[in-house]
């Protein structure tokens, strides 16, 4: 009689056990933002819908660091107002910005903007020559160490600085997004702004990790992934020289990347950087400062950078693709 009852109590609890144990959904949501597309997934027992509260980050980033909103702060700054008190998220972004312009020496500049702008990098658009003065002349604006954050207000030492935060402003994004569904109590989503990425846990619903695949360098704009990899709990940004390039005469490829000391577009045989780290702002940047170092530069200055872990895509002297992995990116 007593094993029945035990008997009783064990089924009792499973039949409990099993009617209590949620469904889980898989929320997906996706739209544009920042010039191109973004999806959020995440998992829960309901279907949650956060496309309004998405919308008013992309607003509030927007009206922080868009260079392409004339009545944003940093375009107002762009323009000479000195009296822009900046938010948080500019506070951000510039502090992060100090921090990898120092690190990488100048290799990572959010004030080089001015030179991108001045040799009017398209798409597969052709190199035009530029009077080495009017070079010269732009290089005195450019270095971030000229700018500061005093009380709120960004101070330029020289007024034609140009701040550009393009290239860690979509990552920073990525991490404002998972910041808020973390806020939300989710313990497993995958956040995606333009090819950016942070995930968290894992994809429940199929009962397997993240999966994210490292973008092939091609360039006739098509899109290709012969890497696939599981993301745990980091975030991913790639860095490439074969959608934004130029061509010389000779037929020569100049990356987008502005070389910092000399003012010039970069040649380089690298093609694509991959950066896997704790947060997609600090990704964004390492992988755009590493393209422009070069693949030697970037092998020595990670040798004292063990937390990133770094995946490249180059050319050979045979003009052959080869990859090269750093500080434990996964191989597969």
């Amino acid at each position: 009689m007593i094993i029945k009852k035990v008997v009783f109590v064990m089924l009792l609890g499973m039949f409990i056990s099993c009617q209590e144990a949620p469904k889980l959904h898989l929320n997906y949501t996706s739209g544009e933002a920042f010039g191109t597309t973004f999806s959020v997934q995440f998992i829960h027992a309901k279907k949650i819908d956060h496309s309004n509260a998405y919308d008013s980050l992309v607003d509030v980033i927007n009206s922080s660091m868009s260079t392409y909103i004339n009545h944003s702060d940093i375009s107002k700054i762009n323009q000479g107002d000195t009296s822009v008190i900046v938010d948080n998220h500019f506070k951000n972004v510039f502090a992060a910005s100090k921090k990898i312009f120092k690190e990488t020496e100048g290799a990572f500049d959010p004030t080089v903007g001015v030179l991108v702008n001045a040799w009017d990098f398209g798409p597969k658009g052709k190199i035009m020559k530029l009077d080495s003065l009017k070079i010269d002349s732009l290089l005195v604006s450019v270095g971030l160490n000229n700018v500061t954050l005093e009380e709120g207000k960004i101070v330029k030492r020289f007024p034609n600085t140009f701040l550009d935060f393009n290239s860690l402003a979509k990552g920073y994004a990525v991490d404002v997004f998972a910041e808020f569904l973390e806020s939300k109590g989710y313990e497993n989503y995958l956040v995606e702004i333009g090819g950016e990425i942070r995930g968290k846990g894992t994809n429940l619903v199929k009962q397997m990790p993240w999966k994210i695949g490292v973008e092939d360098p091609n360039f006739d704009n098509t899109q290709s992934y012969s890497k696939v990899i599981l993301l745990h709990d980091e975030a991913m940004a790639t860095s490439g020289s074969y959608r934004k390039y130029k061509l010389d005469k000779e037929g020569n490829r100049y990356a987008h990347i502005i070389n910092t000391q000399t003012g010039y577009p970069l040649k380089s045989n690298l093609l694509s950087v991959s950066v896997l780290t704790n947060t997609c702002m600090e990704a964004d940047a390492y992988a755009t400062a590493l393209m422009s170092m070069g693949l030697e530069r970037s092998k020595n200055f990670l040798g004292t950078h063990k937390e990133l872990k770094v995946f490249f895509i180059f050319e050979n002297e045979k003009g052959t693709l080869e990859t090269f992995a750093v500080n434990g990116f996964p191989e597969d």
